[in-house]
């Protein structure tokens, strides 16, 4: 057997399809959420865009958790566009005042998502930070700002892992029942040389580890080593190189899913995907009695899944109704 599958160590969590769940971080944070989403679990996905650095994160979390970000100070402008320092540039405006009210909004969204979620997901990108030069000031993006505004840093495990744990304490006390996933990013970092990023992800690993074990209610999910060491193999890798192909997404998730969540939604999984299957079918004659029968069979079964399972599925109640024919 040419291959070392990673066990992903058991975990009391378990998460049922009715819980709330807030992913944030990197790119990667948007795989899980999304994959969440496609199974009908209530997710909010990086509210506030692709984050990479985990100082940026801890900042991000602990101002939804109440603490002043100084939202105003943050903002820069280039080309006639308002940015934040603090979020990612999807989160712009021509108008510095409606800036800052989706700003304010975004953090109040997240603030009633995670008061009621049971489970927060932080994937922590790089440790490469950059650093205002005339402030000192880290920054979750520069922008495309002039190079030189900014410096170019390696976070320290320490500033890390303090920097999260502020954030775990203001966490706490807003929701003393969340549980924390912390992961850290298979994708590859490669504009800062492919030695900078393997330092990168060393500081990174550590500094999840040292928290893990410090923090109650925090534990790690290995996407990192699942990605280099169970599939070390570059078919694996998308044409860019560095993230993973749709498979290798799809194998992470199901390690994830086989660990945390309930037995009851991961026998909710098969089912709902046989269901999406014959959603997204089109047939070369919808009118046909054999097609019309196949909906009729699926309206039924997409009727009892949401009864059994009590889940929302009005989308796809509404593609079967749209290719069914009036009787």
């Amino acid at each position: 057997m040419f291959r070392t599958e990673v066990d992903v160590t058991p975990t009391t969590l378990q998460l049922a399809l009715t819980d709330k769940v807030v992913t944030i971080g990197s790119c990667f944070a948007e795989v899980i959420g999304h994959k969440l989403q496609d199974y009908k679990a209530d997710v909010l996905v990086n509210p506030f865009g692709t984050i990479f650095n985990p100082v940026s994160v801890s900042k991000l979390l602990r101002a939804v958790a109440g603490q002043d970000l100084a939202v105003e100070e943050s903002l820069v402008q280039r080309d006639g566009i308002w940015y934040s320092y603090d979020l990612h540039s999807s989160l712009s405006s021509p108008d510095k005042e409606e800036l800052l009210q989706l700003i304010r909004e975004r953090i109040a969204q997240t603030c009633r998502h995670l008061q009621e979620a049971r489970l927060l997901i932080i994937t922590l990108g790089t440790a490469v930070s950059y650093t205002v030069a005339d402030t000192g000031t880290v920054v979750a993006n520069c922008h495309k700002l002039p190079a030189r505004q900014f410096t170019r840093e390696l976070l320290t495990i320490d500033e890390i892992t303090k920097s999260l744990n502020y954030s775990y304490e203001a966490l706490k006390q807003l929701n003393p029942g969340l549980q924390i996933v912390l992961t850290v990013s298979p994708v590859r970092h490669v504009k800062e040389t492919l030695q900078v990023n393997s330092v990168s992800k060393s500081i990174l690993r550590v500094a999840a580890h040292y928290l893990t074990r410090q923090l109650q209610d925090v534990l790690y999910f290995p996407a990192y080593e699942i990605m280099l060491d169970d599939l070390r193999d570059y078919r694996f890798y998308g044409p860019d190189m560095l993230h993973p192909t749709p498979v290798a997404e799809d194998y992470i998730w199901q390690k994830f899913a086989k660990t945390y969540l309930h037995p009851t939604y991961q026998q909710f999984i098969p089912e709902w995907d046989k269901i999406r299957r014959a959603v997204a079918h089109r047939p070369f004659h919808a009118s046909s009695a054999a097609h019309q029968a196949f909906i009729r069979s699926t309206l039924t079964q997409l009727q009892q899944l949401t009864a059994k399972y009590q889940i929302e599925a009005n989308s796809e109640l509404r593609a079967l109704q749209e290719q069914q024919l009036p009787s």
